[in-house]
């Protein structure tokens, strides 16, 4: 008797899939999302499952839940290569792809101690730099720059 070693993930009713995270990428999206906190919804993750595109990904699937843009500007940040499905009565009623915003404002920190926005109560805004696949951060008061490896997103 042939053994079966698949594992089956149960299908949610209403709310958001994201896939296509980079697997090393998962945590830190648990995290800005807040799902860490999320309370009673269910919710499903795993990482470091083959992919052609990524050579390993991550997967979160949370019932009852769909994202505001803010969050998904978050995603984008720190994993540019992410899609959602969002899932009505079993289906998929929607595909879209993270785009990486242009600016982005009250979403991450300055990494400049001596920034205005560190010093005292004002809004983040930075320019979003897309170099060779990689993310970084151009503060628009400082112009430090921020790469995805320092980036601080604020929850």
């Amino acid at each position: 008797m042939k053994e079966d070693k698949t594992l089956s993930v149960s299908a949610i009713q209403n709310g958001t899939v994201i896939d296509h995270i980079p697997a090393k990428s998962l945590f830190t999206v648990i995290t800005i999302l807040g799902l860490d906190k999320l309370g009673d919804n269910r919710m499903t993750f795993g990482t470091n499952f083959q992919s052609k595109q990524l050579g390993l990904k991550a997967i979160i699937k949370v019932s009852g839940k769909y994202f505001e843009d803010r969050d998904i500007d978050k995603i984008a940040l720190v994993a540019p290569t992410a899609k959602l499905n969002i899932i009505k009565e079993y289906k998929v009623a929607e595909k879209r792809k993270v785009k990486v915003p242009e600016d982005v404002k009250a979403i991450a920190k300055c990494m400049n101690p001596n920034c205005v926005t560190n010093n005292e109560e004002i809004e983040t805004k930075f320019a979003v730099i897309v170099k060779a696949g990689s993310i970084s951060l151009k503060c628009r008061y400082c112009e430090k720059i921020t790469d995805q490896a320092h980036m601080k997103i604020i929850k």
